[in-house]
């Protein structure tokens, strides 16, 4: 089993910044690959950006170049920083794993990022 803990998010107007963390812990073969993904209402969640333990990145097009991942293995964090924050990226914010790039297998509890314009 692994455990996703979210910290981090809130609220923050339009054009600034907000950082997310994520801590892992059971199985490291469940968290090769940790990332975000978000839900508005009445949406679909959709990945945001995913990094493997290798550091390798996968980022959605509507936050490439302006949300950045990272993570560290020696903590099992990672930690999504987003800047030039829009409206449009109000949503719930969940931390997950996989051992592949597949899909996702575990998932944090949420946590709730409001930008207000």
């Amino acid at each position: 089993q692994v455990q996703l803990v979210e910290s981090g998010g809130g609220s923050v107007q339009a054009g600034g910044s907000l950082r997310l963390s994520c801590v892992a812990s059971g199985s490291i073969f469940r968290f090769i690959v940790m990332g975000w993904y978000r839900q508005a209402p009445g949406n679909q969640r959709e990945l945001v950006a995913g990094i493997s333990s290798s550091g390798r990145t996968n980022y959605g097009d509507s936050v490439k170049g302006r949300f950045t991942i990272s993570r560290d293995n020696a903590k099992n964090t990672v930690t999504l920083q987003m800047s030039s924050l829009k409206p449009e990226d109000t949503a719930v914010y969940y931390c997950y794993s996989a051992n592949n790039w597949s899909r996702p297998e575990y998932w944090g509890q949420g946590t709730q990022v409001t930008v207000s314009s």
